[in-house]
């Protein structure tokens, strides 16, 4: 299919499944961060209705469409430039009748489509506070990064409004904000279920950690093993493969 591409455009291959992305590399590109959160999200059942908070290039929203088969997506994105270049990834892989991207502030969206709508929730949020590290001079990173427009609490307070009754939460966020996070789960009534801290190599302290939660569910934690990214040689570890699907 023929795309128009923009200044500083590129379609990048996913290697997964035939799926191809468009990017901006002057923009905030993806990272392995997206990746595993949807290999996580994986353990869903497929024909879900499922919302993508804060979609960006809709790397997780293309990607999940692939791993939880069958189920109807909505991303939200709140910089336009961003959501039109999603839409035009969501064309680029014939996925228009999985996914619709809608350009808006996620703290709009229970009043614009109404609330308990969905079986799953999934988001990559922004790690940083607005007011901790260096600002990128560059709007788009900047919103990418920091909390500008939406903080943690309006994406789990958002996420729980949209949930079904025992929905699923999916997030992937840093492991200094662990505190905040459950904080705000329990405020808004998802319950922590099932977390686990993604280390760089089996040497190296946890960068990130996943966080699954139920809305309503029952008082059970499970902490998981740790998700090692690259292996005593450098390489992807077997399970990273595994979620690239790429083991043999």
């Amino acid at each position: 299919m023929e795309i128009e591409l923009k200044e500083n455009e590129r379609i990048e291959d996913l290697e997964y499944k035939g799926l191809k992305i468009i990017q901006n590399k002057e923009w905030f590109c993806f990272g392995i961060d997206s990746i595993i959160l949807t290999g996580f999200a994986r353990q869903s059942k497929a024909g879900k209705r499922i919302l993508d908070l804060g979609t960006g290039t809709g790397i997780i929203s293309i990607l999940i469409s692939a791993k939880i088969e069958n189920s109807q997506i909505t991303a939200i994105e709140v910089q336009k430039e961003v959501a039109e270049m999603a839409r035009r990834s969501v064309k680029l892989n014939k996925l228009e009748e999985s996914i619709e991207i809608i350009n808006d502030d996620i703290k709009n969206i229970s009043k614009k489509i109404g609330q308990g709508k969905f079986d799953i929730v999934i988001t990559n949020p922004p790690y940083k506070k607005k007011e901790s590290g260096i600002l990128n001079k560059n709007n788009i990173k900047m919103i990418s990064r920091h909390e500008t427009t939406a903080s943690l609490e309006d994406f789990i307070r958002v996420a729980s409004e949209q949930l079904k009754d025992h929905g699923d939460f999916y997030m992937i966020n840093r492991p200094e904000r662990i505190s905040d996070i459950f904080e705000y789960l329990r405020k808004y009534r998802l319950e922590p279920k099932e977390i686990r801290f993604v280390q760089p190599s089996a040497e190296k302290a946890p960068n990130e950690v996943l966080v699954k939660a139920v809305k309503n569910g029952g008082k059970f934690l499970k902490v998981r093993e740790p998700l090692i990214i690259y292996d005593n040689n450098g390489k992807y570890s077997k399970e990273i493969l595994q979620i690239y699907e790429k083991e043999n």
